[in-house]
């Protein structure tokens, strides 16, 4: 072999390496950070379904390539949620969760652990459980799935430290902190990218996210007769607080009844949430979202905990001498706006104004030209959710707007579009949900 030949190969076999090494490089920058995917869509979504979000089912932050287990309940729902505390018979029984019996008239704090660290180290996190001196349902009520949304965990907080066990029917059990290794970061997904919300029921042989679903599920979700998952906005986006629901599901709307007033945007849950997979089960769920991700935002705070509070006197679990007013609107339809330029946005709306079809609901200003572009209400509606003023790009999520329409007919929950039909018909995807 020639010098000029071995010259050029070894020049091929370093440029071979150095491309490899590129790659690694930026692999391993990829697994340090985090990917807040943020397509963006063409004119108006506009979906009965508000809550799929395609991109979320991608191979790095969703269960699209899983399997996850048949959801199963623990014990059958064989009567109406409201009729549970009624019908309920005897005495109350002790309640069996995660390992341990909790006696009637009595709150204890349990610890549930789903996974380790890297080092071995397992990672658990608190489980607040009443059970109460009468017979009765058993209220779940979970937060921090996302690990950044931190609203839902103080209202964790004071609905189960204000209950008196010797004065509930049935049991309420409390998760605040689901993603705990999220919340120790600061972070919505967990450390691999996942989001953990796109992966219930779970796998026990899965990613690191289907197995913390399946044990959450396992270990506590199908012990429970209702649910309540907690959320906020996500990317810097705040929803006014509200009430996500299937309102095909007659136990789901005695839940949505029952907070009284409260925003309900009806919704059909995405395959992989949490509360698609309880209402697969057999468990009646609904997601409550409130405020914007990262900060404790009292005004959200109180109003969600009166509304829980406000359910568990409805279910009649609880006897207040306070009832809520009356309900607030039902939202069979919404709509997000989105920005057609980047720039600076400046909302002129607030969380919950009301808007005419027309209205100005903030300005996107380019700060290099100062040419603004103004964003406009296609529909008559209310504002349920927006983004706070930042800089955005075209495309951004910006205002939700509902749509409050009459004499809407709900298809039955038998004949109701299958996920793969609703995907096709939408597009698939509607960004600016945190669900």
């Amino acid at each position: 072999m020639s010098v000029n030949c071995r010259q050029a190969e070894s020049l091929s076999r370093f440029r071979t390496l150095l491309a490899a090494l590129c790659l690694l490089c930026a692999g391993n920058f990829a697994l340090a950070g985090e990917t807040a995917v943020e397509p963006s869509g063409n004119g108006v979504d506009l979906l009965q379904d508000t809550t799929f979000d395609e991109d979320s089912r991608s191979s790095e932050t969703s269960a699209a390539a899983e399997d996850l287990v048949e959801a199963v309940p623990a014990h059958p729902h064989d009567v109406p949620l409201a009729d549970a505390v009624t019908t309920a018979e005897g005495l109350a029984e002790p309640l069996r969760l995660l390992e341990q019996d909790i006696a009637p008239g009595t709150a204890q704090r349990l610890a549930w652990s789903a996974t380790e660290l890297f080092e071995g180290v397992p990672v658990s996190t608190p489980v607040l459980v009443v059970n109460g001196e009468l017979p009765g349902p058993t209220l779940c009520l979970t937060a921090a799935v996302h690990g950044d949304e931190l609203n839902g965990i103080e209202m964790v907080r004071r609905v189960l430290h204000d209950i008196d066990p010797t004065k509930l029917s049935g049991a309420v059990i409390g998760v605040p902190i689901v993603n705990v290794q999220g919340f120790r970061r600061g972070s919505r997904y967990l450390p691999d990218r996942r989001d953990l919300n796109r992966y219930f029921p779970g796998n026990p042989n899965g990613s690191a996210a289907a197995r913390i679903a399946h044990a959450l599920f396992k270990d506590v979700v199908a012990h429970c007769d209702a649910l309540i998952d907690l959320h906020t906005g996500s990317f810097e986006r705040a929803n006014l607080p509200q009430i996500r629901a299937d309102l095909r599901n007659p136990d789901v709307v005695t839940l949505t009844l029952g907070f009284g007033s409260m925003v309900v945007l009806h919704s059909q849950p995405t395959v992989g949430t949490l509360r698609h997979a309880a209402t697969m089960a057999g468990i009646p769920a609904v997601t409550v979202e409130a405020g914007g991700p990262a900060q404790l935002e009292l005004a959200e705070v109180k109003h969600g905990v009166k509304g829980i509070e406000t359910l568990l006197s409805t279910l009649g679990m609880v006897k207040k001498r306070r009832f809520w007013g009356d309900p607030e609107p039902v939202y069979y339809r919404s709509t997000w706006v989105r920005a057609d330029n980047g720039g600076i946005l400046l909302a002129d709306v607030s969380l919950g104004s009301s808007v005419r079809k027309g209205d100005l609901l903030g300005t996107i200003t380019d700060p290099m030209s100062n040419a603004s572009t103004q964003l406009r209400s296609p529909y008559s509606g209310r504002i349920i959710g927006m983004a706070r003023n930042q800089v955005v790009m075209p495309g951004f999520a910006a205002f939700h707007v509902g749509i409050q329409a009459e004499d809407v007919m709900l298809e039955p929950e038998e004949e109701a579009v299958s996920e793969n039909d609703r995907n096709q018909e939408t597009g698939g995807y509607v960004d600016g949900m945190s669900e």
